[in-house]
């Protein structure tokens, strides 16, 4: 039956010019261009931890590839490949075409092939790692903020986190929240178009202010947070700023980016994300500064304290 399962994946994965050997081997065999560098991410994605039980397959299989090039998009990097391991608590091909439509609509959408991976028998699990390429000397990271820079936020927060709320208070949650925590956006293009303007980068994940502190402490800087600037979808916008403000700064599940850039350069930051494929939003949120960690404020200028800066795995 493993494989069964294995067969009805390869034979519904898309391949490019570049894998020289996909599905069905031992391993993948693959041709990294001369002049780019290899990028890869992991994550692995649990049901009850990183999705809610009642999800949809195929929205479980867009989200597991969506975080991952989430996490490429924060390099500056364009996918290329990735590879999938599924545990599965019963062989259910329903279940497994259903996954499929919504990782692969995704793939397709940014030219990824499917090149590998391992089928098993357990809790049900999802873990893909994905392979991108940057230019040499171009990769965005974490550590390149400087006291002075802007720091900018892609797209709207929180609405994955009030989603997440509504339906842990047994309360039905509106349908565009829903589909923020069901199928993210992974800012691949901004990624690409930030590379050489953003000073650092970050997807959010696990909340704005814990992902952020991670770019001041790979930084040595601290940060500081206007959290009346923080941008709202119409759907978020509906709730008081004091209820929305802590699903917005440290909710997580929102895959935007946060990055940081020379004030001297907020115009190329606008140019840049408008001549992204589609066009993406980005708001000015706050500061680098002096110190470690960062502060959120207020509007009338006192510190903003949330019971946590974000999501703890641990």
């Amino acid at each position: 039956m493993e494989f069964d399962l294995i067969a009805r994946i390869r034979d519904r994965a898309a391949t490019r010019d570049d894998v020289v050997l996909g599905i069905g081997d031992d391993a993948a065999l693959l041709q990294v261009p001369a002049d780019r560098q290899l990028v890869v991410a992991m994550d692995t994605l649990n049901a009850g931890v990183h999705f809610p039980p009642d999800t949809a397959a195929a929205d479980i299989g867009w989200k597991a590839l969506a975080v991952n090039l989430s996490d490429l998009a924060a390099m500056g990097a364009q996918p290329a490949w990735c590879t999938l391991s599924l545990s599965l608590p019963q062989a259910d091909a329903a279940w497994l075409d259903g996954f499929l439509d919504g990782f692969l609509e995704l793939a397709a959408k940014h030219g990824v092939a499917l090149v590998g991976g391992d089928t098993t028998r357990g809790p049900l699990s999802v873990c893909v790692t994905a392979h991108g390429f940057v230019e040499p000397g171009r990769a965005l990271r974490r550590d390149g903020a400087c006291e002075g820079d802007d720091i900018w936020v892609t797209g709207t927060l929180g609405d994955a986190a009030a989603a997440l709320a509504a339906m842990r208070a047994g309360a039905v949650s509106d349908r565009a929240l829903r589909a923020r925590l069901d199928r993210p956006t992974p800012r691949v293009e901004a990624g690409r178009a930030l590379a050489g303007i953003a000073s650092a980068c970050i997807d959010v994940s696990d909340g704005l202010l814990a992902d952020l502190g991670h770019v001041c402490a790979a930084s040595g800087t601290g940060a500081r947070v206007d959290v009346e600037a923080l941008p709202a979808s119409p759907a978020l916008a509906r709730f008081r700023p004091e209820q929305r403000w802590p699903w917005q700064a440290t909710g997580g599940d929102d895959y935007e980016l946060c990055f940081t850039a020379p004030a001297g350069r907020r115009d190329d930051v606008v140019q840049a994300l408008a001549d992204a494929d589609g066009g993406v939003a980005a708001a000015r949120i706050g500061l680098i500064e002096p110190g470690e960690g960062v502060c959120a404020i207020r509007p009338e200028g006192s510190v903003w304290r949330p019971a946590s800066a974000g999501f703890r795995h641990f």
